[in-house]
């Protein structure tokens, strides 16, 4: 109770002094704290947060028109395509240089590149095949027998491929043989078989004009051959004449028309279904009247056990001989590569029929039997001038016995 009254009278005496002293105590007192609780009110700046808040997302949703720039941006790309109509206008112009969209890949990979890589799918086949049997195993009557069999699939023919195993085996017996030395000897008898047919196709110019026949099956590139013999001879300086005689189809004839445009070359033709001997008559009568070097006649493709159809090439071949006794001065048999041995009866018909003079084998870009070349050259003896490795008009070149050999055992230049 003391205690009690001694605070009383010390609140009093407090309160009747000068307060001086009082407001000391009073900033300990929980009065203090109650202004802290002022700046509680500091929390108000919380009331910013709404400023994050604040449609920064919504700027987000701007970014989303920027897709809006998509259709202004592209469209003017489009509008390039209104230029377009002027590439539109060269596609007229490769009519008449056909030989000059041809030569930009002549220039860009060479005649044995290209010959290398047209014989591909036929020199896999029998490299394989080589490096398969004699791949560390030593040299045997076996291993002979299964390389005469890898040579005869490859469309070599028996003899070629007998002759081949035959060297291969003289004096290595027991021993180990590398596939390489396989592949060089094949080279060098292949070689050896086509070294005698590889023959130029000589013009003579005491015949004027000089007239080429040209036959073949149906789809063997008889029109298109023409076409590029066309081309080169006009390169020599040649004046020629083309005659359209596959008079069987008019787009043989329109296809003949077209490459006599490019190559500025008169062609003759007639009507769809006119006889064809009637035409060699008068493309050669026309070609004495106006002085002119060549004339290369196309012929309907017809296949070589159509005795009807072989009697009309007769009768074309006998119908030039009224004109100029010595005509047809050149027959040439177009061979399609990828027929393999049927092309051994073609050479045998149309020779007795036509007097084949020299061939010309094309798409050996678009066959594993090129060896065909091989078989032919064994059995016929006959003139090898040209072979083609594709569709360009440069893709026909003159056959070289060496590069054939070189590229189908699978050997770089």
């Amino acid at each position: 109770m003391s205690e009690v009254k001694k605070s009383s009278t010390f609140m009093e005496r407090m309160f009747g002094v000068k307060s001086k002293a009082a407001p000391t105590p009073e900033p300990s007192l929980a009065p203090a704290p109650d202004p802290s609780p002022e700046p509680s009110p500091a929390p108000k700046p919380e009331q910013p947060t709404p400023a994050p808040v604040p449609p920064g997302p919504t700027p987000e949703p701007q970014p989303i028109p920027a897709p809006t720039p998509e259709p202004a941006t592209p469209e003017p790309p489009e509008m390039p395509p209104a230029i377009d109509p002027q590439p539109s206008q060269p596609p007229l112009e490769i009519p008449p240089s056909p030989g000059g969209p041809s030569s930009p890949p002549e220039m860009k990979k060479s005649w044995w590149r290209r010959l290398r890589d047209g014989l591909a799918r036929s020199s896999s086949s029998i490299t394989q095949g080589i490096a398969d049997i004699f791949t560390k195993r030593k040299l045997s009557a076996d291993t002979l027998e299964d390389l005469e069999d890898v040579l005869v699939r490859a469309d070599l023919g028996v003899s070629v491929a007998s002759r081949i195993a035959s060297v291969v085996g003289k004096g290595r017996y027991d021993k180990q043989i590398e596939p390489e030395e396989v592949r060089a000897i094949l080279a060098e008898e292949v070689e050896r078989v086509l070294d005698p047919v590889a023959q130029p196709l000589e013009i003579d110019a005491s015949h004027k004009p000089f007239v080429i026949l040209v036959v073949g099956v149906n789809g063997s590139g008889k029109t298109t051959t023409i076409g590029k013999l066309a081309k080169k001879f006009k390169e020599e300086g040649k004046t020629l004449m083309l005659a359209a005689g596959d008079t069987f189809r008019a787009a043989a004839i329109e296809q003949l028309k077209v490459w006599g445009e490019r190559q500025n070359v008169p062609v003759i033709a007639r009507a769809p279904g006119a006889d064809a001997a009637g035409l060699a008559f008068d493309a050669i009568k026309q070609a004495q009247e106006q002085n002119i070097d060549i004339v290369l006649m196309d012929t309907a493709g017809r296949l070589q056990n159509r005795t009807e159809l072989m009697a009309e090439l007769d009768k074309i071949v006998r119908v030039m001989g009224k004109v100029d006794p010595d005509a047809p001065h050149a027959v040439l048999l177009v061979l399609d590569a990828t027929v393999g041995q049927n092309a051994l009866n073609q050479v045998d018909i149309f020779g007795k029929v036509a007097g084949v003079t020299g061939l010309v084998m094309t798409k050996l870009d678009g066959t594993a039997r090129g060896g065909i070349l091989v078989a032919i050259a064994e059995k016929f003896r006959l003139p090898v001038h040209f072979i083609g490795v594709g569709e360009q008009a440069d893709d026909l070149e003159p056959f070289a016995a060496r590069d054939f050999a070189r590229a189908i055992a699978g050997f770089d230049e």
